[in-house]
């Protein structure tokens, strides 16, 4: 068989598991705004601009969970992605 060691450590940090969480609330916010017919990348762009929650669908609960993380801690998260995925 393969040689598989799941013994392993992988070690993480907190960054690491904001991140994760961060990058899941959005594609979950995203997928709730698509199933309401709503283009995502505008309706998270308004609300990011404008700090206006009515942009975001409470569909899904996806309001309420958008605004549990600071805006700027969202901008942060997406000006990185685009900047490390070059």
């Amino acid at each position: 068989m393969g040689d598989h060691n799941n013994s392993r450590t992988m070690l993480f940090t907190s960054e690491d598991i904001k991140r994760e969480n961060l990058k899941q609330l959005l594609k979950e916010v995203s997928e709730a705004l698509q199933e309401r017919g709503y283009n995502a990348v505008n309706q998270i762009s308004g609300y990011l601009i404008s700090n206006d929650p009515a942009y975001i669908s409470s569909h899904k609960n996806a309001r309420n969970n958008i605004q549990q993380v600071e805006r700027y801690e969202i901008i942060e998260e997406l000006v990185r992605f685009y900047l490390e995925s070059e």
